[in-house]
């Protein structure tokens, strides 16, 4: 928890940073106005910070690459869409610029589970 009457360190400024530049960027793709993931070099870009510098920062705050978060706040918001919305899973993969096949991939290395079992497990 971070004190309110204590300066941040750059590298925890950074950081939230960071997270809060994912979930902007998700819920833009989301709603359809972004259409493309950015790279973790347009991301250390916008932040005006170097891919290295970022890539250091998050990994040292965090224990794990920046990759690795961005990885699961995908997966988060494919989840939500899932449970939330009636849109067929070829379509959330497609909003979130997967093609389906490799987006079923990717969703199972993260959850152990295809979309379609995640879904049909936890819809309700």
């Amino acid at each position: 928890m971070l004190n309110a009457n204590k300066p941040m360190k750059r590298g925890d400024e950074i950081t939230r940073t960071y997270f809060d530049f994912l979930d902007l960027h998700l819920a833009e793709i989301v709603s359809g106005e972004a259409t493309e993931m950015l790279t973790l070099n347009e991301i250390a870009s916008a932040l005006c910070v170097s891919h290295t510098h970022l890539t250091d920062t998050i990994q040292q705050t965090m224990g794990h690459h920046p990759c690795h978060f961005y990885d699961l706040k995908i997966v988060e918001q494919a989840k939500e869409m899932m449970l939330h919305t009636d849109r067929s899973i070829a379509d959330i993969a497609k909003r979130l610029t997967y093609d389906p096949s490799n987006f079923s991939k990717f969703f199972r290395k993260f959850t152990g589970q295809t979309p379609g079992a995640f879904r049909k497990l936890h819809k309700k």
